[in-house]
């Protein structure tokens, strides 16, 4: 399709229509009514030059072309570009499930502790998606959801800076966790829908069995990705600073349990993944992009681009009015 000029309220020229008839009447009339000189040589000075006594009419012409311009611009015409925008947009339900209990400041992910390098990893996956709808729920003794699905993923990276550590009762309830996430979902007519869970302890808190809400995820067609934060066993854990204000640890037991979230993840048929640093938590959180099926969030079409064009028109019409101001001061103006 070529490119073609559109007017998106073509109604304006009706004024139009209206309007020069009736500036013209209004010229006309002025011209009618102007003072004449009476004077018996009257015939000699019409003989003579005229100069700019002849363009009288001018003033009034550049208000016939300032209205002109001015209905133009009202009726806002604009240039149709030559490809259509397709509004269709593909994506996933995701919905992340973050252990926030105290284990997770261990620093086996030195230089950081573990909850620091998943937030980073977990804020560049989140500014990495465009058409994916993404949800947050953090979890320690209890769950919560700090955000709903949402494209919005300047807002969700911005709650996500803002969680730490010792915001809730501590334990570990992967269960809440879970049921928390699927309810967030259970709803959604997206395809695929998907709860990432990522954690670094066993389950020992919550009135929620794992394995029931994995059982709950499967009947609605959600499926359960699950990440191990670490390797368990004993890990460095920050003990507070020394003499010199420098921090120091200590090594301390951290329990985990990769048999539960591998069977999670068997049961709502999803991927279990052992992150033990950074890498291999980028990496799993792709590839686990990787695996889900795309769906149609919603489908509008495609539109046309518009491009507005009526600024030069109003600047002219502007520009024309002043000039017919200022010659209407000058000698042009009808004489008196």
């Amino acid at each position: 399709m070529g490119t073609e000029i559109l007017w998106h309220n073509p109604w304006a020229f009706g004024l139009l229509a209206v309007a020069l008839p009736f500036l013209l009447w209004l010229a006309a009339r002025e011209r009618r009514r102007a003072a004449t000189l009476r004077f018996p040589l009257l015939g000699l000075l019409r003989q003579g030059p005229r100069g700019l006594a002849g363009l009288w009419w001018f003033p009034h012409f550049l208000r016939l072309v300032a209205v002109t311009l001015a209905v133009v611009a009202l009726a806002r015409p604009q240039i149709a570009g030559t490809r259509m925008r397709d509004l269709t947009v593909e994506g996933i339900d995701i919905v992340i499930a973050l252990d926030i209990s105290t284990s997770m400041n261990a620093a086996d992910f030195r230089p950081r502790d573990r909850i620091t390098v998943a937030k980073e990893v977990l804020r560049s996956f989140i500014e990495g998606r465009s058409n994916d709808r993404l949800g947050l729920v953090v979890f320690a003794g209890e769950a919560y959801t700090q955000a709903p699905l949402t494209l919005d993923y300047h807002v969700l990276v911005e709650i996500l800076g803002s969680v730490r550590t010792g915001l809730v009762e501590d334990g570990t309830a992967i269960g809440n966790a879970l049921a928390t996430a699927i309810n967030r979902l259970r709803d959604s007519d997206a395809k695929s829908k998907v709860v990432i869970l990522i954690t670094d302890g066993d389950n020992n808190a919550g009135n929620i069995s794992p394995m029931e809400a994995a059982a709950i995820a499967q009947q609605f067609g959600i499926r359960i990705y699950t990440i191990m934060v670490g390797k368990g066993g004993r890990v460095p854990f920050p003990s507070g600073p020394d003499f010199f204000g420098k921090p120091t640890y200590r090594e301390v037991e951290i329990p985990v349990n990769p048999d539960l979230l591998k069977s999670i993840a068997r049961e709502a048929r999803g991927s279990f993944y052992n992150a033990v640093d950074r890498q291999t938590l980028e990496s799993g959180l792709n590839d686990i992009l990787d695996q889900l099926e795309k769906t149609k969030l919603y489908q509008a079409g495609g539109y046309q681009n518009m491009t507005e064009v009526y600024q030069p028109f109003l600047v002219l019409a502007c520009l024309a009015l002043l000039l017919e101001v200022i010659l209407s001061s000058t000698r042009l103006r009808s004489f008196p």
